[in-house]
């Protein structure tokens, strides 16, 4: 897994990542409107906000799981279109997904 994965990333070139305007609604709701977010090669970025605040959607766009409505996103300087989640890995971008409860149908005791 790990030399077909070699294959597809350009993780050791990505030295930044560029969202411009992005915006995304969903029926009812404004979840990103016209978010500018800027990350550099090393840098660690914290996105705090409340349950429905729209963390999770920016992350989303930026790991190609949903399309932004309006805005941009680049990398290196380069104007790109991430549809889908291969397309943020081939440019290098991964996501850790977070899980509150792993295993559903067991218990801590």
């Amino acid at each position: 897994m790990k030399k077909e994965l070699s294959k597809i990333t350009n993780l050791s070139k990505v030295e930044k990542v560029e969202m411009r305007g992005i915006i995304k609604q969903f029926p009812g709701v404004l979840a990103n409107d016209r978010i500018d977010f800027d990350v550099h090669r090393g840098e660690v970025h914290t996105l705090l906000g409340e349950n429905g605040a729209g963390k999770s959607t920016l992350m989303k766009i930026l790991y190609g799981i949903y399309h932004q409505d309006k805005g941009e996103i680049y990398v290196n300087g380069k104007l790109v279109n991430l549809r889908s989640p291969l397309d943020a890995i081939r440019l290098g971008i991964g996501m850790v997904h977070q899980h509150f409860m792993l295993v559903p149908t067991l218990t801590v005791a």
